[in-house]
């Protein structure tokens, strides 16, 4: 319901808005959903997710495309991929990964003015027949509790490259 009723007249970027100063308190990066910021790109869950554990790297250079985007901002955006990959295979297991970018709003981008990476885990049997015949999605896990469970594994790989 709250996607429903959310005003979808965004007055500025929403990736550009949670990310600024790069230095957001814990409390306000979970209430963004943030698991992860670097120095070039941040990580946080969708709100609206696909399935449990969707999760979107964002650079924080605001581009709707790579247009712009620096050698190092590029290589620590694949890193991050990878690395958030390795994080939802320790917390949850899961049976494979659909990653994907989509630029323009043709291509299905829902925040075509600012490029972000979803990586959404998979499970064999993770789809039924509630988006077809209901035209609705279960998620087996509230956002909240999702969002408990991976930023521990996010807050552990930080500590070991520390």
């Amino acid at each position: 319901m709250d996607y429903i009723l959310d005003d979808k007249k965004l007055r500025s970027c929403l990736f550009c808005d949670i990310s600024k100063g790069k230095k957001k308190t814990s409390a306000e990066d979970k209430k963004n959903l943030i698991l992860h910021r670097g120095k070039h790109c941040f990580v946080l869950m969708n709100k609206y997710p696909y399935n449990n554990g969707h999760l979107m790297v964002v650079p924080y250079f605001h581009t709707s495309s790579f247009d712009g985007l620096t050698d190092d901002v590029l290589f620590e955006f694949i890193k991050t991929v990878n690395m958030s990959v390795d994080r939802l295979k320790e917390a949850f297991h899961p049976d494979g990964f659909n990653i994907g970018l989509n630029f323009g709003k043709v291509a299905g981008a829902g925040m075509e003015s600012h490029m972000h990476l979803h990586i959404v885990p998979r499970w064999t049997g993770d789809t039924d027949s509630m988006p077809i015949i209901a035209e609705t999605r279960v998620m087996p896990e509230h956002l909240k509790k999702t969002y408990s469970k991976l930023v521990k594994y996010f807050m552990k790989a930080a500590s070991s490259r520390a």
